[in-house]
């Protein structure tokens, strides 16, 4: 089983990807990860949101693979405090999916066929978070759940 983190679009600030990578290599460690940044849509500044979001579906869907378990982050989500998060990576990951992706979608965040297609949606906060800056806080969060998961002395309570 495969963890993936499915982005859209490349970040252009260095501390994002400064920070994902510190992260991306420590997750290494402790499962099959994948970082997939997919490409942004081309013309995207000529498209209204709704159309855009429609398009950020097309390129999603293609890169999804049977037998794969999509959770959406978005802010209508469920949230978790550490543990619990931890707790629930286990339970997705027991669940037998091929591959277990978490999905960012773009600034206007995902069309009803993206939430029709995905199993759950994970909120990291009732707040608002750049669909840039989240890339780094969702992965010290499932970096943080694997040391959960494996009794390592990073997470306090």
């Amino acid at each position: 089983m495969k963890i993936v983190f499915t982005v859209i679009g490349k970040t252009s600030e260095p501390f994002i990807r400064e920070g994902a990578q510190l992260f991306i290599g420590r997750l290494k460690h402790y499962i099959s990860f994948e970082y997939a940044e997919l490409p942004d849509v081309k013309g995207r500044g000529k498209l209204s949101p709704q159309a855009l979001k429609e398009a950020e579906s097309e390129v999603f869907l293609k890169f999804f693979q049977p037998g794969d378990a999509i959770v959406l982050l978005d802010e209508k989500g469920k949230e978790y405090h550490s543990r619990g998060f931890a707790a629930q990576i286990q339970k997705w990951m027991n669940s037998g999916p091929k591959r277990l992706l978490f999905v960012v979608g773009g600034a206007f965040g995902f069309s009803e066929r993206m939430y029709a297609t995905a199993q759950s949606k994970l909120s990291m906060s009732k707040m608002t978070t750049s669909h840039q800056l989240i890339r780094v806080v969702f992965l010290e969060q499932l970096y943080r759940g694997m040391t959960i998961l494996n009794n390592e002395p990073y997470h306090n309570d």
